[in-house]
């Protein structure tokens, strides 16, 4: 509930302070008084887009502040959870437009977008009027209007869901029909870069091992003979023979120099011993350069088999294992691709089927709720004195998508057998206002905790009419708040609370002020409303007649 609006150097408002209250609340008075400017002033603090100039002249800047009541479970609450802004009980709203044209918005004192602002406004206030194109007049709300009024959200929410798995779905097989497709151009490369890969099977790190091998082999005829003449050298008949020799001999003269061969005897036996180190390593060196020379042809082959495979494919050698095993995968997936292809498909047609159910019950539903709410609404055009006229809500059938199958369109007739249109652009002005205010009474249930606004929503009626407009809108504000800006006495007169909106001139200046009524002072403003600027004892009783009911 709107509980107080503060307006400042807004167009020809000063400053202005306004305590609202429960309840129907009427403003009233002269056209051109500024009651537009009031509504002016909220849409602004709401981030509503509206006049490009708003300050005051000759002031810097335009502020406004307004505060609502915010009771737990109001829907602002999740709005300004997912801002980041801190809720309470109260809301407070201020938003400062610099004559430059800058604006700046703070919603319970933390600066805010623009964009939060509107999205709190959805929460808080509803405006209805004869040019409304946020509310009832516009067609592409009608559908969320109506799954409000037939309580929706879970088929709407199972629906959703079933849209999101449908589109998955499609999503899947369309990216597995694509790869298939891609790898179906690629089929006879595969299956023989396959057949060549399996044929050659190669092992990692074998390029290396394999040139290693090739190049001692080709190295062993040119080393094999030396080697082999040093191995001589190092043998029995060689140094290590002469060395045993020396070293039997040297044995056999020790006893008789009294130790002096002692030192070079050692060093003889630890030299035998490298002796014998070194002839067993050339020995099997000797043995390793041993080789088939049809192994050497049999290396370099495959050597160069799996370096020009390498190349053929721009990979390196010690890759082609990694890229033979990608090529088998994707050869098992060529071959598997068909069978996939058609766990997809009847996945996707299970989800097609699941959301065809899903949408033909929320149509169902709607159309359920259409009807109900066509009987609703008829059933209160008759006290506005619409009895012949015909409200009826459409649906055609829309192309599948996340909201359904279905457009929703509220349509009218203002006389049996007339053609029905749009509710925008059949009704007259009169006829306009109270089709929007009965549709109004009958979907207001499903959207509590919102100020309702009606601007010269009875322009064009009077009379009994005018009274049962002023009814419904008091019905209307049993346990909320609606506001009206109205020139019909009636109206007036069944307000809980009363504010008369007047201009007066100050230092060649005009300005606009709004001033709460007392009892007798409403008497005077109603009984203006009905004679004009001079008042009459027989207008002020009819006033008083009108108040009384």
């Amino acid at each position: 509930m709107l509980r107080s609006l503060d307006i400042r150097d807004m167009l020809i408002i000063d400053r202005l302070e306004l305590t609202f209250r429960p309840g129907l609340n009427a403003l009233t008075g002269e056209t051109g008084a500024g009651k537009s400017i009031l509504l002016d002033s909220l849409g602004f603090v709401l981030g509503w887009r509206g006049r490009a100039e708003l300050v005051r002249a000759g002031a810097e800047q335009g502020e406004v502040t307004a505060v609502f009541d915010l009771p737990p479970g109001h829907a602002a609450h999740a709005v300004l959870d997912e801002a980041g802004i801190p809720a309470s009980d109260e809301l407070i709203l201020r938003r400062i437009n610099t004559a430059e044209g800058r604006k700046t918005a703070w919603v319970n004192d933390r600066r805010c977008s623009g964009e939060v602002l509107r999205s709190l406004s959805d929460t808080l206030v509803e405006l209805h009027g004869q040019h409304d194109d946020r509310g009832l007049l516009n067609a592409r709300g009608h559908r969320a209007l109506l799954d409000e009024y037939g309580q929706m959200d879970a088929l709407r929410a199972e629906m959703r869901s079933a849209w999101r798995a449908r589109q998955t779905a499609m999503k899947a097989l369309k990216t597995a029909e694509d790869a298939l497709e891609e790898v179906r151009s690629e089929e006879e490369y595969l299956r023989h870069a396959v057949a060549e890969m399996r044929a050659l099977s190669p092992e990692p790190g074998e390029d290396g091992e394999l040139d290693v091998r090739r190049r001692m082999m080709q190295a062993a005829e040119r080393v094999r003979a030396d080697i082999a003449k040093a191995a001589q050298a190092l043998g029995g008949q060689g140094a290590e023979g002469a060395a045993g020799d020396a070293l039997r001999w040297l044995e056999d003269a020790a006893a008789q120099v009294e130790g002096q061969l002692d030192a070079p005897i050692a060093a003889l036996g630890r030299a035998l011993v490298e002796l014998d180190d070194a002839a067993r390593g050339v020995d099997d060196c000797v043995e390793a350069l041993a080789f088939n020379p049809a192994e050497l042809e049999e290396t370099e082959e495959r050597l160069f088999a799996i370096r020009a495979l390498a190349r053929k494919h721009g990979v390196g050698p010690d890759a082609l294992g990694d890229f033979a095993e990608g090529l088998e995968q994707r050869l098992a997936a060529l071959d598997a691709g068909d069978a996939r292809i058609e766990g997809l498909r009847a996945d996707l047609k299970r989800a097609c089927k699941l959301y065809d159910d899903s949408a033909a019950a929320l149509s169902a539903g709607r159309a359920e709720a259409a009807g109900r709410l066509d009987t609703a609404v008829m059933a209160e055009l008759a006290p506005l004195k619409m009895e012949r006229a015909v409200f009826e809500t459409t649906m055609t059938e829309l192309p599948p998508g996340p909201d359904g199958i279905d457009e929703v369109a509220f349509r009218v007739a203002t006389n049996p057998g007339a053609p029905s249109g749009p509710l925008a652009k059949i009704a007259s002005g009169g006829e306009l206002s109270r089709f929007l205010l009965a549709l109004k009474v009958c979907l207001t249930g499903t959207q509590p905790g919102l100020t309702m606004i009606f601007d010269e929503i009875d322009r064009g009626v009077g009379g009994a009419t005018a009274d049962a407009v002023g009814r419904r809108l008091a019905d209307l504000a049993q346990g909320g708040q609606v506001l009206v800006v109205t020139h019909s006495p009636q109206v007036a007169a069944l307000a809980a609370h009363h504010w008369r909106v007047e201009k007066r001139v100050e230092g060649g200046m005009t300005l606009s002020t709004v001033m709460p009524l007392d009892a007798d002072q409403r008497v005077d403003e109603i009984a203006r409303m009905l004679s004009g600027d001079t008042i009459t004892a027989a207008a002020r009783a009819a006033a008083q007649a009108l108040m009384a009911g």
